[in-house]
């Protein structure tokens, strides 16, 4: 803990912003200083505002941001050899492939980091909190803006391939992250969250998650080995076993099951026969997205980290279906309904939601929308993504990416937008409650 009364320390949101020329000659006075040149200086910038600011491939080992603001900075592909990062703020920061060993994480925010392929080997993610004096002079928590409590808090934070080996993360908020292939090896992660998050093919041997939470987590492949495991909660966790029936298990090749989907199309359902996946376990239907899947009916399907880009499924009903972790660049929805489907940390980029025209016996025409109410894009890549006329009731897009995404026409009564970018998104005439942004 450190005491704050001596240091004339700012309130979080009224931290000193340093630009980037700054930041510039700070990043050049700590070259020298690592190379032992004369004139050269450790860069310590505590309790600044650098967010949004640029220390990409720079070597910034040692360097001291404790308390600091770097929301949204680029720290790519840096060096940060036990640095100090303690209770800041790096909330959607850029840290892929930086080397973080034995950097000092402690009560740090790194909610939606993007942390892929970083080495945290030996990095300190427990709890931490700087302590002032009130005006009775009494120890009181300073307040680190709307974030309470004192645990790491890495909530949708990229992990992927990430080395995290003897890690020390006790309490630490992994919820909902990407850790797929991420090395846990000989971590210390007792009553760490892993609620919701993506685990799959993770090392996690001979590592300690006592009563660690996985509910809802992606655990499938994951090597637990040696691990401590007293009282962990795997509650609807999914598992390397079977989540549903397999395509094996259908009698008949895909190939000639489509082929009697495509004629049950052309002749209106008089011959043939619809496609239905319904509680189906499709995670090693590898060559999916090469069919035609326009008008199956799928409710219920288990679709977790495909890869579905450019897929055409029109006119669909995928209601109740699983596509966290899928990769759904340019995919084909329109007119298709995906009601309380759960599409947690997906790439949907550039993808087509938006209504199918029909015309009707009358020869009027009619729009066939898209139906995502009730579903779950929790840190969803939605950027370009083509929501037009989308009926969105009651969605989370809490943290998503709706980066001039077009949602014109949507409706999105009851829609949860707490942390999303809007950021030049198309929001004519659509039904929103700025409120919840």
């Amino acid at each position: 803990m450190v005491d704050t009364q001596k240091m004339n320390i700012p309130k979080h949101d009224a931290l000193p912003v340093v630009s980037q020329d700054i930041l510039n000659k700070v990043l050049e006075k700590h070259a020298m200083y690592l190379r032992g040149q004369i004139g050269g200086r450790r860069a310590i910038l505590q309790y600044m505002d650098i967010s949004h600011l640029k220390f990409h491939n720079h070597d910034l080992s040692q360097a001291d941001f404790t308390g600091s603001k770097l929301v949204g900075a680029d720290l790519s592909l840096g060096i940060y050899h036990s640095a100090s990062f303690f209770t800041c703020d790096m909330s959607r920061a850029d840290l892929s492939h930086a080397d973080l060993k034995r950097a000092d994480f402690r009560g740090a925010t790194l909610s939606g980091t993007n942390l892929t392929g970083a080495d945290l080997t030996g990095a300190d993610l427990r709890a931490g909190k700087v302590m002032e004096r009130n005006r009775r002079g009494e120890f009181t928590d300073r307040k680190r803006g709307e974030i309470e409590g004192d645990q790491a808090l890495l909530i949708g934070a990229r992990l992927k391939n990430a080395n995290l080996a003897e890690v020390r993360a006790q309490s630490a908020d992994f919820s909902n992250a990407d850790l797929a292939r991420a090395s846990l090896r000989k971590a210390n992660l007792k009553n760490a969250s892993f609620e919701g998050a993506n685990l799959g093919h993770a090392d996690l041997s001979s590592s300690d998650i006592t009563h660690a939470n996985m509910r809802d987590a992606i655990l499938s492949d994951a090597d637990f080995s040696y691990a401590e495991n007293l009282g962990v909660d795997k509650t609807n966790a999914v598992t390397t076993g079977s989540l549903g029936t397999q395509i094996s298990d259908m009698g008949k090749p895909l190939e000639e099951i489509l082929d009697e989907h495509m004629t049950w199309i052309k002749n209106a359902g008089k011959q043939g026969k619809q496609l239905d996946l319904s509680g189906y376990d499709l995670r090693d239907a590898d060559d999916l997205r090469q069919f035609p899947l326009t008008a199956i009916k799928a409710i219920g399907a288990t679709f977790i980290h495909l890869d579905l880009g450019n897929v055409s499924i029109q006119s669909a009903v995928l209601d109740k279906s699983d596509f966290r972790d899928c990769y759904m660049e340019n995919a084909d929805l329109r007119g298709s309904r995906f009601k309380n489907c759960t599409f947690t940390r997906a790439n949907l980029s550039g993808a087509r939601l938006s209504p199918l025209q029909f015309k009707n016996s009358d020869g009027k025409s009619r729009l066939q929308r898209v139906d995502l109410s009730g579903s779950d894009f929790r840190l969803a890549n939605l950027q370009h993504t083509d929501f037009r006329d989308s009926i969105m009731m009651g969605v989370d897009l809490s943290g998503a990416d709706l980066t001039r995404a077009d949602l014109r026409r949507a409706d999105l009564t009851g829609a949860n937008l707490k942390n999303a970018d809007l950021t030049d998104a198309l929001l004519d005439k659509a039904i929103i409650d700025f409120k919840t942004v």
